[in-house]
């Protein structure tokens, strides 16, 4: 077995270079972020789509390589609770079909405490008091954001405009107008800020936000030269809700792909332009921490939910929001998705012969990156967010396998795979201890830390929170001695096998031979 501090040890070596270019080259310009919600996972894949029809069937599913198996039903204590507004407080909106009216039909008619009372109850009867989770509250009727109220959501500047003359008869037009906008903003902006704060306070084990926030816009796709880039006025709008990643502990942007775009570059530009704009606000209220992203995708197009996302569309959806930093992805499925014997057998054919391996190989090697680059305290995102590069196993070295019912990644990592892992950065994990082996202070992201042999209790940002490095030795005179040693000597590059048995775990071993024992575990 592999002990990373054994200085004699050749991966030893790799560890640390990789080590010091994480740290010293990328903390001044990467923020901080959470520790992982599930242990040593940086990136996680969580199911969140309805399949008691094919149970009923009596139709199996291979569900066991994703990190939590959830469904959007209203099933309390499960670790991912989707609350639709009929399931949260006293949600006002306007049905856009009748016109009837709910709860006041526009956030500023509508009674906030009496729906935090309602809430109250039904956060405490849905979700989990102790074990951690994500809670993520799907309101999409209205916009917080008066000028994104188009279309169909124009009926609530309508009603709005008309509740501002009611109220001020005398205002002129343009003066109702700004009455208008003020009131709803103000009044949308409590409800769900008060709405979530509530949550948190009453369950801050889980992680809380809004789904589909932040939204991009970039839906342009058939426009020629299109770059998946939000535009300009939606990340002005996005940056007027500062106060909602404020007050967010997780974020939860959606990127559902149409059927136009399957297996089409444009996908994976239209991916990275979301995925990017939630990493930007997610760092808007304090550049030093970034808040943990969960993209939200599906395994099949939202417009033909009768054919599934291919290997291809993975790597543009799954293979981009890993690449890019996200902390995981939910596969989220409506009810109709599955509900007959032929949709039940369909998907019970694509989980292992395509999403099933697609995501034990991204997840195995978010992993592997964690280890080699960011010492397990990181993960791994692109140098260039605009590249091409990810996180996946090199399929000449790699191979996924079944194993006692579950998948296994087993390969051994080549020279040239090492080295790919530095074209990416470690946005570091906050932890609560430090310890490291340096004899002198080192400059870490802006902190100056006393790294003593013992506990290196110096390192400490602004706040309570002590940064953890688990680096064996940081000595940066031996930076470039390392360096040489490892362009000059390839071969010695340690073997290291990787096996993933289970979610959520990963074990590094050395090997000097081909033949693996399989009782090694």
């Amino acid at each position: 077995m592999i002990y990373p501090c054994d200085r004699g040890h050749p991966i030893y070596l790799l560890i640390l270079t990789f080590s010091i270019i994480c740290y010293h080259g990328t903390a001044l310009s990467i923020p901080l972020t959470a520790t992982p919600i599930f242990k040593d996972t940086p990136f996680a894949v969580i199911w969140n789509a309805p399949t008691h029809v094919c149970q009923n069937l009596k139709i199996p599913l291979a569900l066991s390589v994703f990190q939590a198996v959830t469904t959007p039903a209203s099933e309390p204590n499960q670790f991912l609770f989707l609350f639709y507004s009929n399931r949260l407080g006293l949600y006002p909106y306007t049905d856009p079909s009748t016109g009837k009216q709910v709860n006041g039909g526009i956030p500023q008619k509508g009674n906030l405490t009496a729906s935090l009372v309602k809430a109250h109850k039904d956060i405490i009867e849905y979700v989990l008091e102790f074990t951690p989770g994500l809670a993520v509250i799907d309101w999409e009727e209205w916009r917080p954001i008066w000028a994104r109220n188009w279309n169909s959501k124009d009926i609530y500047r309508k009603l709005s405009i008309q509740y501002a003359k009611e109220k001020n008869p005398l205002l002129s037009p343009s003066e109702v107008d700004a009455v208008a906008k003020q009131q709803f903003e103000n009044a949308a902006r409590a409800y769900m800020e008060k709405t979530m704060q509530l949550g948190i306070n009453l369950r801050s084990n889980y992680l809380w936000g809004f789904y589909l926030f932040p939204d991009c816009y970039n839906y342009d796709w058939s426009t020629s030269g299109y770059t998946g880039d939000c535009p300009a006025i939606e990340k002005t709008r996005n940056n007027e809700l500062l106060w909602l990643w404020a007050s967010s502990t997780a974020l939860f942007p959606s990127a559902y792909l149409p059927v136009s775009l399957r297996e089409q570059p444009k996908a994976a530009l239209f991916v990275r332009g979301r995925v990017k704009e939630a990493m930007r606000v997610s760092a808007l209220p304090n550049p030093l921490y970034s808040k943990p992203i969960y993209v939200y995708l599906r395994p099949v197009f939202t417009n033909q939910n009768n054919v599934f996302l291919s290997e291809e569309d993975l790597i543009h959806t799954v293979g981009e929001s890993a690449a890019l930093g996200a902390s995981g992805v939910v596969l989220w499925g409506a009810s109709a998705d599955y509900n007959s014997k032929s949709s039940c057998e369909a998907l019970a054919a694509y989980l292992p012969s395509t999403l099933n391996p697609y995501v034990v190989n991204v997840t195995a090697a978010a992993k592997l990156c964690s280890q080699m680059l960011c010492q397990g305290n990181g993960r791994c995102v692109r140098q260039n967010p605009d590249s091409a590069a990810y996180l996946h196993l090199n399929p000449n070295n790699f191979s996924i396998q079944q194993h006692v019912g579950k998948y296994v990644a087993v390969g051994v990592p080549s020279q040239s795979d090492l080295n790919d892992f530095v074209n990416r950065k470690c946005p570091f994990i906050l932890l609560f201890e430090c310890l490291y082996n340096s004899k002198s202070p080192v400059l870490i992201g802006g902190i100056n830390c006393d790294l003593s042999p013992r506990t290196g209790a110096g390192c400490r940002p602004s706040g309570s929170c002590l940064i953890s490095f688990s680096v064996c030795l940081l000595k940066r005179n031996n930076l470039q001695k390392i360096r040489a040693l490892l362009t000059k000597k390839k071969k010695h590059a340690a073997s290291t096998v990787l096996r993933l048995f289970e979610p959520g775990r990963i074990v590094f071993f050395s090997s000097s031979s081909a033949n693996i024992s399989p009782n090694f575990l």
